[in-house]
């Protein structure tokens, strides 16, 4: 791999980590656990990725795709399924809804234009081919999405039949919620959080994997 090959990888992995990413994935395990969420939303944002980088595709930046508020609306829906969720745990939230199939929703994020790093992603296509591009990026996204997918729907699974990785589930569902609301609050007030994307995304990554390291403790 060459250096730009190992950047477009790296802007993956930055992308993959950004706190709205890590939200909706692990916001998606407490209604439709599965350990694929994360790799499906990758996916699915990895194609829109690719798609944009093509020279015919830069017609849409004179679509102002950000006045949609795709992603806000969306983090909106996930932090309030998780909330109904744990108010109400004895009920089941409506999992089937098409919006939260998880590569659907990996692409309504990829239309929002949400960060700084995808539009980096996208100036790389100037050196590297789009499809190359594409790949490369989708595969950095993958490496955290999909990790962070399967330890919370594990963590989910475990949440069965262990009152310690109950607690641990709740702990997590009321930190996606604050997290949900919070990012969609300040995109809804143009206030610019995107200092603080990287360490709340790393935070949210380490509290996932602190919460299924203490689950898995013998009680």
């Amino acid at each position: 791999m060459t250096g730009l090959d190992l950047f477009a990888v790296a802007l993956g992995v930055r992308h993959g980590v950004d706190p709205d990413h890590l939200a909706a994935v692990d916001g998606l395990s407490r209604v439709r656990p599965s350990p694929y969420n994360g790799i499906l939303f990758a996916l699915g944002h990895g194609g829109v990725v690719t798609l944009l980088a093509f020279p015919a595709a830069l017609l849409l930046k004179g679509v102002d795709l950000e006045a949609l508020h795709l992603p806000t609306f969306l983090l909106l829906l996930v932090g309030g399924l998780n909330l109904y969720r744990l108010l109400r745990p004895e009920e089941r939230a409506p999992a089937r809804l098409p919006l939260l199939h998880p590569l659907l929703l990996g692409v309504l994020f990829g239309l929002g234009f949400e960060t700084a790093s995808q539009l980096s992603a996208l100036a790389l296509s100037a050196e590297l081919s789009p499809l190359r591009l594409g790949l490369l990026f989708t595969l950095g996204m993958l490496l955290v999405d999909g990790v962070d997918g399967l330890l919370a729907s594990r963590l989910q699974n475990l949440a069965r039949d262990s009152e310690r990785a109950k607690r641990a589930s709740r702990f997590l569902g009321w930190a996606v919620v604050a997290v949900a609301f919070l990012l969609a609050a300040a995109e809804l007030s143009a206030l610019d959080l995107e200092a603080l994307a990287l360490p709340l995304g790393l935070g949210l990554f380490g509290l996932l994997v602190s919460l299924r390291l203490y689950a898995l403790r013998p009680a």
